[in-house]
């Protein structure tokens, strides 16, 4: 049987409904909580929470995600293939970037009105994606939902620039240990920025370094954190507290000096 991922900006309620709607079509199915933290209708930061894992979930997985500030308007609901995994939910970018991680992604809208019950207009985790992705678990084809579609949204959520010796950034995540996570990918960073290069990071000096125990305990550093992207932390302590950051922020980064 397939596992069956969720991630959303639901909170501690909501998450119950839609296991639920997948227990009752899949009694027994494998389901895997990646967050409910999702700052709410953050897309980017879901965008990352499910690229930062999807990548480690076998053949078969359906990643159902619901971070959807456009429920009940004219948005499509669509499936994505991709690596041979699934990505159930809006047509909002959300699953862009994960599913463009495994492989070339195909798109279908979900237009199957079979496949559904009643729908809330507010609810279309609980009453779309939850069913669909429990029904793809259970072994239906993704082209039941409906027909291929190419005009879907994307999101890139490694779009940093860099001019001369400023990288312009943004924040994709703040996670629960106050690192920042940005839109800077390892490439880009390793082509500019050598380890123990010091930084301008809005009025503090940080240092570009392998791992937090290389400066003491609350000390500002970057790294390129085990999701590949540039990350600003303290050790033991929180970037974002000390930068006065938050998801979505932009941030200019300065190379003052190389060694």
């Amino acid at each position: 049987m397939a596992i069956v991922t969720l991630t959303t900006d639901f909170g501690t309620l909501y998450p119950a409904s839609l296991k639920a709607v997948i227990l009752g079509i899949c009694p027994g199915m494998d389901i895997v909580d990646i967050t409910h933290s999702v700052p709410h209708a953050d897309i980017r930061a879901g965008a990352f929470a499910i690229y930062s894992v999807a990548e480690y979930f076998p053949e078969g997985t359906v990643h159902i995600a619901v971070v959807d500030p456009g429920v009940g308007t004219s948005r499509k609901a669509i499936v994505i293939v991709s690596g041979g995994q699934y990505f159930v939910g809006p047509d909002n970018g959300l699953m862009v970037p994960a599913a463009g991680k495994l492989g070339d992604p195909k798109v279908y809208e979900i237009t199957n009105k079979d496949l559904l019950s009643t729908v809330s207009s507010t609810f279309h985790g609980r009453d779309i994606f939850a069913r669909v992705g429990a029904f793809i678990a259970k072994g239906m084809a993704a082209g039941e939902v409906g027909g291929k579609i190419d005009d879907y949204i994307g999101l890139d959520i490694s779009d940093a620039v860099i001019r001369d010796n400023c990288i312009l950034a943004e924040v994709n995540y703040i996670d629960d240990f106050g690192n920042v996570i940005t839109n800077i990918p390892h490439n880009l960073v390793h082509r500019k920025i050598m380890s123990g290069t010091v930084l301008q990071i809005a009025d503090h000096c940080v240092p570009f370094l392998q791992t937090y125990g290389q400066v003491q305990v609350g000390d500002i550093l970057c790294i390129i954190g085990s999701h590949g992207f540039f990350e600003i932390a303290v050790n033991q302590g929180s970037a974002a507290e000390i930068l006065g950051l938050r998801n979505g922020d932009r941030v200019n980064i300065q190379i003052t000096q190389n060694k």
